[in-house]
């Protein structure tokens, strides 16, 4: 295996674990749209309770992305950077706008329950900016669409990400992340002995989780015609991957409906992995297909070594502090101690 494969496998395993960690975050408000009813206040404070310690660590993955991708095959990250400006310009509004609303309304004193309200309408419209205009471009991508001759750019940037496939797996995006996060939710109600919030969390879930199979359905429909790329590749060598998605996918849903939320979780996991692996192995060897392959956009070899060791050394030094991270905050409810409570200002003191 060459070096730039190896730095490829590291970006996707990246993407992957970014998936199922900041799109758990995503789906979480998403999921505060639906906060509602007598427990609305209680779904609210245990999402809320549940992303606190986290919801900005979990980017970390998203930068590491950026900065591999940047470092490894700068051609094709400066290509799709003015390709799909747009799309990826909203989602980093969409990045932007939802950690500033989820700052002010968690930590910010406001005592107006109006403008609490348009805090969390922002963070939760905000939370399905990012996850479906990163689908969209990644599925613009994949569809084989943009064509590169030299410095040329053969593309139209305003109908590429507007296909009816693209929206699709856009929108599929949006229902996985809301999957992600009740699946998640529901195991953390059940650990508090919430029955009733566990309970419409995996209500959700399995409403969420019908949605994407079905958004899927409809993308491989759409495919022949609109990313035919994409399934030419899937049909030739990643047929065993789609059947293990499926699969799974409904191992999962099993796991849901039986309320083994441990297994679910793990299986969810499993679910965006094998969806994340079918695209890469269906595209591989192209970076953007039908022009960019992934020897042809790669950085010079004392690059890509010197990269892989700052990979090595990061890694060790990140993924320790994040388990760690995740440790002492699921250590404290264990044992009651609420290590992220909101306490209110100090009084002045007198004079």
């Amino acid at each position: 295996m060459t070096l730039s494969n190896v730095l490829l496998s590291i970006l996707w395993l990246a993407l992957i674990t970014y998936t199922v960690l900041g799109g758990a975050d995503f789906g979480a408000g998403m999921l505060e749209l639906f906060a509602v009813g007598p427990s609305g206040a209680r779904q609210d404070a245990l999402i809320v309770d549940s992303m606190d310690p986290v919801w900005e660590a979990n980017h970390v993955w998203l930068i590491f992305l950026l900065v591999v991708f940047f470092t490894a095959f700068p051609p094709a990250f400066a290509d799709i950077n003015v390709i799909l400006f747009i799309p990826l310009m909203l989602a980093v509004i969409g990045i932007v706008l939802r950690g500033a609303a989820f700052a002010f309304k968690v930590h910010g004193i406001i005592e107006r329950s109006q403008v609490v309200r348009v805090l969390s309408r922002i963070f939760s419209v905000a939370s399905a900016m990012t996850p479906f205009f990163l689908a969209v471009a990644a599925a613009a991508i994949a569809s084989g669409h943009i064509q590169i001759q030299g410095k040329s750019l053969q593309t139209n940037t305003g109908s590429d990400w507007l296909t009816p496939f693209a929206l699709t797996i856009g929108a599929m995006a949006l229902t996985l992340c809301v999957t992600i996060a009740a699946i998640y939710l529901t195991l953390e109600a059940t650990s508090r002995g919430d029955t009733e919030l566990a309970e419409a969390f995996r209500k959700r879930g399995l409403i969420a989780g019908a949605l994407t199979a079905a958004l899927g359905l409809l993308g491989l429909l759409l495919a022949p015609s609109e990313a035919s790329f994409l399934w030419n590749g899937m049909l030739d060598h990643a047929i065993p991957l789609v059947i293990a998605t499926v699969l799974i996918g409904l191992a999962a849903a099993a796991a849901l409906w039986f309320k083994r939320y441990g297994w679910a979780r793990i299986l969810i996991v499993a679910v965006a992995a094998s969806l994340l692996l079918t695209w890469g192995v269906s595209q591989f060897p192209y970076l953007i297909p039908p022009d960019v392959q992934v020897q042809n956009a790669a950085s010079p070899q004392n690059t890509q070594a010197l990269l892989l060791i700052g990979i090595i050394i990061a890694l060790l030094i990140v993924v320790p502090s994040l388990w760690f991270m995740f440790y002492v905050f699921k250590v404290k409810k264990v044992a009651g101690v609420d290590v992220v409570a909101h306490h209110p200002p100090a009084e002045p003191a007198a004079e």
